[in-house]
This record gives structure tokens, sequence and C-alpha cells, in this order.
């Protein structure tokens, strides 16, 4: 598994030639727990929402520093790679271990609103750290704006959204090839249950069809997949 290691407080050069920076951020967690974050953000006149950003895989990020920069596992992964995309135009974005534990969700959450006040916060999962967005879409309910599931796993076929105060998105790659998040689930639940669904297809696929430089993490359409799911939660109350 490759890492990353990041100079403290590194800039992140965009395409619109503004700059995101990348900071460790420690919280603490109700059971007393300390873990980090990373929190990626531009300057920006005012910020609406956070995103909290899962790995997939076996979702371990484990950020921390060595010496002074900054170190992190998981670095190609499609969220975690796009993380600078994600931040700014109103966002944030704060990049964390895949867990099932609402506390450490609302430790992520409340730290964040206390920095930018009273912002929306979504959680945002990919491949198999959507079984974490789908465990926790009901004890989290109500108290996160929102979930999206990118990629998701077969077992998204069978989560029922309707009647839950937070709203729910999913993400899918037409061309997804993995055997353990085949598009036709998502596909279902959209259909079953009227979930939310943003469809996307290009950019290329490069290796194992489970593994992030393929279709399933949306290779070479980053910006556009961060696009549509931003504009769904900026077209959100």
């Amino acid at each position: 598994m490759k890492r990353l290691i990041l100079a403290a407080g590194l800039l992140l050069a965009s395409a619109s030639g503004a700059w995101a920076k990348d900071e460790l951020v420690g919280v603490t967690r109700a059971s007393g727990e300390r873990f980090n974050y990373v929190l990626t953000s531009r300057d920006a006149a005012q910020i609406r929402y956070g995103v909290i950003l899962m790995p997939g895989g076996r979702g371990t990020l484990d950020p921390h520093m060595e010496g002074s920069k900054i170190a992190m596992s998981l670095a190609g992964n499609f969220l975690i790679r796009s993380r600078e995309l994600f931040a700014g135009s109103a966002f944030v974005a704060a990049s964390t271990d895949a867990t099932t534990s609402p506390d450490r969700i609302l430790a992520i959450a409340a730290d964040l609103q206390k920095r930018y006040g009273a912002i929306a916060i979504y959680v945002i999962g990919t491949s198999r750290s959507t079984e974490s967005t789908m465990a926790l879409s009901r004890p989290l309910d109500g108290q996160v704006a929102g979930f999206v599931h990118t990629s998701s796993m077969n077992g998204i076929a069978t989560l029922d959204p309707r009647g839950l105060k937070s709203r729910h998105l999913l993400v899918l790659h037409k061309n997804d090839a993995c055997r353990v998040t085949q598009p036709a689930n998502a596909v279902a639940s959209h259909n079953r249950y009227g979930t939310e669904l943003i469809e996307v297809e290009g950019g290329k696929s490069v290796g194992d069809d489970c593994e992030a430089r393929a279709h399933h993490g949306y290779n070479g359409i980053e910006r556009e997949t961060v696009d549509k799911i931003k504009a769904w939660i900026q077209a959100g109350k």
C-alpha cells in the first residue's frame, strides 16, 4: 500500500489556480480516544459545507506526523486523492479512517462546526467504506446532513433511506467492473427506493477492476465526479 508524505501545511495546486492546504488535526471522541484527521481547506468567503471522506480498501488512513511532515496511507484512493477538489467553493474536506463508530464521525463534525459555524456535514464513502456509510445511516440520521455512497458495495441494493431525515446520494461509474460494487445494485436501490443517483462515464481504467485507478475509482474524471457531488450537496437545504 502506497504511503503519502506531505509537508505540514502543504499547499495543493488546483486547475482553478487556487490553493488548498492540508492540516493534521487531533480530536477526541466521546470514549476519550484521541485520533487524527486531515483538514483540507482553501480561502473562501463563507464555508457552508464540510465533507468527511473515508477511503475504500482496508480503510486505514492513519494520518500522523513523521518529523515535520504529514504522512498517511491510501493516497491513491479516489476520495483521498480528490480531497483538494472537494475543498473550496464553500466546502472544506476532512479525510479520516473508514469507521462505523458514530462518535468518531461526530467528533470530526463537532470540530468542523467549531471552526466554521453551523455548516452542513456530509459523510462520503467509496467502495468498501460504503459499508461504513450504510452502517452509519441510521445511528447518525438527522445528526449529519447526508451521506454519499460512491462505487457502493453490492449491499447498497437493500439500503432503504425512505423516512430518514438525512439525505442520501448514490454515485456510480457505468463501466465499474468490480464484482463487489456492481453498478446494477445502486441502480436497483434507486429504482426501488427512489434514492437520488448520479451516473458517470468516461476516463480510463488501469489495473485491477476493484482498485482506485480503474473506472471503479473514477480515474480521469475526478473533477467531473466531485463537481456533480458538490452540486447535489448544494442543491439541498
